[in-house]
């Protein structure tokens, strides 16, 4: 099991953080500037190089600092010398309400699937970045060894051996995770489904971050509940003090939360945080539904835990899935629902009975070869590049009065415009110039963050994407002056 934190330990990397930070605010650390090495860090303070990496990856979640490879860490800034301040964001209402989205995100969406638009707007990264080959083989290769009664052996909970695979990846985590716990699914979407399906009634309210991923929104509309937002933290995940009122006041019965890499934000909760909220919880026996299908995507020396390494009670049903880091079109994804494991299994054999048994088998084999660690690490330096990339490319065109914060994991950087700027009116004319982006009302039951976009850092940047910031840096400098969304070219 990784080793733990101690209070100490986090005490030291915290205060080293802070200094590092206020020398930065204080000029004494300049754009461009190197930080000390760790190994300069360590001997001039007494720290473990452990201390001195919390630290630092604290910084770079926050956006003040850049890691380059071999190189060490740099004070990051706008072109101006201007560090970017942290989006606020915003404060709804805490009572529950019925959600109706799905008429918003679809005009979204659908609006977007040209091939030739660009896709900032896009919830996936670019099939270049996989191993198609690879996993092309393996599935030619597996389908000719699959025994026939596998086609109904594997039948839910799915494929035993990418269900060990799965539960070894758990282990390498410090979670023991069953294989007979696991069950495969037609992607994390219908994962997460099943989960909350397992553990709600229609008219029940759940708890979803504000802003949220637009696909808990659409589920709880097709199940007939009811959402109550939650303000979240643009680093640190969901604020548990507004979530413990709502618990108290409006006892919902589950949450479905992002802890890594939440989708918008970006944010990542620290593994204390993610304590504390299993914690918090499980005093209430209320269960979580923790959407994971960013955690593979980091840029830290190990991968953030889940909530789930904190539960002891089985209240947190996981979910992940291959796609967005292996495998987007196999569609293969998994709960580890806790105490409903049975009750999920039962909920998928009464839907979708099964998923594809030889694209299981395939990844099943793919894995077992090896390389699939070796890929993630490529894949990791590409979204790293990326994520630089636009973030760079934000600072230097988009207007003053923009405020980003460069997320150390996933593939989305979330975007607070000027106040004057309406996303709506933006996506709209984006899209006139070929641009795609997500609107912010999309990620809130209540509509909010008008002035808010979510921009996919997942396609290799080039001329193309760098025009197409420019493009959207003076639609929204436009909209900033006269209100409304002005035409531009690119």
């Amino acid at each position: 099991m990784r080793d733990r934190p101690t209070a100490a330990s986090v005490a030291r990397y915290d205060l080293l953080a802070r200094e590092l930070e206020q020398q930065i605010a204080a000029g004494v650390l300049r754009p461009g500037d190197r930080l000390p090495s760790v190994r300069q860090a360590c001997a001039s303070r007494g720290l473990s190089p452990s201390t001195v990496f919390q630290a630092y990856y604290q910084l770079e979640s926050r956006g003040l600092v850049r890691a380059a490879p071999r190189s060490g860490y740099f004070v990051t800034a706008r072109a101006d010398g201007v560090l970017l301040a942290e989006p606020q964001t915003s404060q709804p209402q805490s009572g529950s309400q019925p959600v109706e989205i799905n008429d918003l995100i679809y005009a979204c969406l659908g609006a977007a699937r040209a091939r030739d638009i660009v896709p900032f707007g896009s919830a996936f990264p670019s099939p270049t970045l996989f191993p198609l080959d690879r996993l092309r083989r393996a599935l030619v290769s597996s389908t000719r060894r699959l025994e026939p009664w596998s086609m109904v052996e594997d039948l839910p909970p799915g494929n035993l051996r990418l269900k060990r695979e799965i539960a070894k990846r758990y282990l390498r985590q410090g979670l023991a995770v069953p294989t007979d716990e696991i069950v495969l699914t037609h992607g994390a979407m219908e994962a997460l489904n099943l989960c909350l399906n397992a553990v709600t009634r229609p008219g029940d309210a759940v708890v979803v971050e504000s802003p949220t991923f637009y696909v808990a929104l659409q589920a709880l509309q097709r199940l007939g509940l009811r959402a109550i937002e939650v303000p979240t933290h643009v680093r640190e995940g969901i604020d548990l003090g507004r979530l413990a009122e709502v618990v108290e006041l409006y006892r919902p019965k589950a949450c479905w939360l992002m802890t890594t890499f939440q989708n918008p934000l970006g944010s990542l909760m620290p593994e204390t945080k993610k304590r504390d909220l299993v914690d918090l919880l499980a005093r209430h026996e209320l269960p979580l539904i923790e959407d994971d299908v960013y955690s593979e995507l980091y840029e830290v020396n190990a991968a953030p835990l889940p909530a789930k390494a904190y539960d002891r009670r089985g209240l947190v049903l996981h979910c992940s899935s291959f796609s967005k880091c292996l495998a987007p079109g196999y569609r293969v994804g998994w709960a580890a629902p806790g105490r409903w494991a049975r009750e999920v299994e039962r909920l998928k054999l009464m839907t979708s009975l099964s998923g594809s048994i030889p694209v299981q088998a395939a990844l099943a084999e793919y894995l077992q070869e090896g390389g699939y660690d070796r890929h993630l690490r490529s894949l990791r330096q590409s979204l790293q590049v990326q994520r630089d990339s636009l973030f760079d490319a934000v600072n230097r065109h988009f207007p003053d009065g923009t405020r980003v914060v460069r997320p150390a994991g996933g593939y989305f950087v979330w975007v607070e415009m000027p106040a004057g700027v309406d996303a709506m009116a933006l996506h709209r004319a984006a899209l006139a110039q070929r641009i795609s982006l997500a609107p912010g009302p999309m990620f809130s039951a209540r509509a909010e963050f008008q002035h808010h976009i979510r921009l996919t850092c997942g396609q290799p940047w080039d001329a193309t994407l760098e025009r197409a910031t420019r493009t959207l840096a003076r639609l929204v400098d436009d909209a900033a002056r006269s209100g409304t969304t002005a035409q531009a070219s690119i």
